[in-house]
């Protein structure tokens, strides 16, 4: 069984308040004659589900094509939180987490369609990434828009996954994925200079493999 947890990326894609949205301008085109359509795409990088790279939030800090690419493939487990707004715990992970090397975190978000920007968020906490870690958690999912509360301006949760050596994913579509183990592949694309990067993340069942 494949499952795609991939927000569909339109012009009526839910961004971050303020950033730039999806945008597409036909620049040649078959109906006028042209041996090609070739379409110039305008967006953040951050639209739909994707991958943040360090340097989102660190100065000196990686961009899409130097992030460690292993962290975005292999082995993963999806829990169901219902906390429906503010900080997870440890308490809160419903589950045990013993064996498990990434995790994808599913709440109501992924209820709503891809051009609602969730009102309301579960989002990590610098308790829970420093626990995950401790476990060898290497990736943290999450339905949310971000890891961390949506008027945070001092993002602790971004620094602490740089800090202990974590990456993240947001905006994961987990709607009808049932809780247990996977094979993930989310890989981002090798954009330098850049903060984020749009990812096609699928799940396959590991008997699949």
């Amino acid at each position: 069984m494949l499952y795609d947890i991939t927000r569909t990326v339109s012009a009526s894609s839910a961004v971050w308040p303020g950033d730039a949205p999806y945008q597409t301008q036909l620049g040649w085109s078959l109906a006028a004659g042209q041996a090609v359509n070739l379409v110039t795409i305008t967006t953040t990088p951050h639209v739909g589900t994707h991958a943040d790279a360090y340097y989102h939030y660190e100065i000196a800090g990686a961009h899409p094509a130097t992030m460690p690419l292993d962290a975005y493939l292999g082995r993963v487990r999806v829990v169901t939180v219902s906390k429906r707004d503010g900080a997870l715990t440890p308490t809160d992970i419903p589950v045990a987490l013993d064996g498990a090397e990434r995790v994808l975190i599913h709440s109501h978000v992924s209820d709503l369609p891809d051009s609602t920007f969730a009102p309301e968020f579960p989002y990590l906490s610098v308790e829970l990434i420093a626990w995950l870690a401790s476990l060898g958690i290497r990736l943290i999912g999450l339905d949310s828009p971000s890891v961390d509360a949506f008027d945070s301006q001092e993002l602790p949760c971004h620094h602490a996954l740089a800090r202990h050596g974590l990456v993240n994913l947001e905006n994961v579509y987990l709607r009808d994925v049932p809780d247990g183990d996977y094979e993930l592949i989310a890989l981002p694309l090798k954009l330098d200079a850049a903060c984020a990067s749009p990812v096609r993340a699928v799940l396959r069942s590991l008997n699949e493999r």
